[in-house]
């Protein structure tokens, strides 16, 4: 028997560099839940996921960005502690903070997308930061929508009951996750991969 031996292409380097980028933010996102702390009458607990999602979008943009948060989610169905309170498993995707978490993709896409304005990455100094805190703002609403409404869905609760337990008090946390979020990407340390 002869052996076949085929040439294999090589992966573009800014493919591996995204990869490398995604899992990293993926692996930030769930390193962040080590401060997770607990709010009164919620479900959901106070972390720095959120942060770590914004930054998703903004430097990776809409396709790794959301693969980004993608690859996390799929980390923590596997068994990695990576959800709140060190939790792990399918059980926690459609617990009491689903909402959130399955939101968080579509939420890092969105950045990028408007951020972005397509796939091709921009260099985020010379975005306009009104643009930039308007997709954050908007990421902000859907991620606090999805997951409220599939509170209130799930824990028969009212809209108000689940917008004052799951969105309301985490509000004044979201503005300085913005503020931080966009510092990080203004300082230039950080900026996304041309393409």
């Amino acid at each position: 028997m002869e052996t076949q031996r085929n040439s294999v292409d090589a992966v573009d380097d800014t493919v591996v560099r995204q990869f490398a980028r995604a899992a990293v933010l993926a692996a930030l996102i769930g390193a962040s839940v080590l401060v997770s702390i607990p709010i009164p009458l919620s479900p959901a607990p106070i972390t720095l996921q959120v942060l770590f999602v914004f930054l998703a979008g903004l430097v990776l943009g809409p396709v790794w960005g959301g693969f980004s948060v993608l690859l996390y989610l799929v980390a923590g169905a596997v068994g990695l502690p990576v959800f709140a309170g060190m939790n792990s498993g399918l059980g926690v995707l459609v617990g009491n903070t689903a909402g959130y978490l399955w939101s968080y993709p579509i939420a890092a896409s969105l950045i990028g997308v408007v951020v972005h304005r397509g796939t091709t990455l921009r260099d985020l100094r010379d975005v306009p930061l009104s643009l930039v805190v308007g997709a954050l703002v908007m990421a902000t609403i859907l991620i606090y929508g999805m997951g409220t409404a599939y509170m209130t869905w799930l824990l028969d609760m009212t809209a108000w009951e689940a917008i004052s337990a799951g969105a309301l008090p985490f509000i004044p946390g979201e503005l300085l996750k913005m503020a931080a979020a966009i510092a990080i990407v203004r300082s230039g340390r950080i900026t996304p991969v041309q393409s």
